[in-house]
């Protein structure tokens, strides 16, 4: 018995978001802006990726799947700087207010 390379693909895909999931919300808060540089890096190789096979596909279904690609992509890394500086602006030390003294 032969089992179909689309079955194999969706049981490889079920397992990877799991496996992400897991690893994701198991990391310390300290850690997420790495992760999140990360993950932006990451983003930045899937719009090359998808400009490239946008770019060499010969039906117009494939074309379509690469721009939706692309821009799934660049709304992934546009949201992940925005989550980024969030999170850098809760490491920075805030000013603090002068003491009045009552006379």
């Amino acid at each position: 018995m032969e089992v179909s390379h689309t079955v194999i693909n969706l049981i490889i895909f079920v397992l990877a978001i799991y496996v992400g999931y897991h690893v994701v919300w198991t990391v310390t808060p300290a850690l997420h802006t790495p992760l999140m540089a990360v993950t932006n890096a990451i983003s930045a190789i899937v719009i090359v990726g998808a400009m490239l096979a946008a770019a060499q596909t010969e039906t117009w279904g494939g074309r379509t799947m690469g721009i939706l690609a692309v821009a799934l992509a660049a709304v992934n890394i546009f949201g992940g700087f925005l989550v980024t500086r969030r999170m850098l602006e809760m490491f920075k030390k805030k000013d603090k207010k002068p003491v009045e003294v009552k006379q």
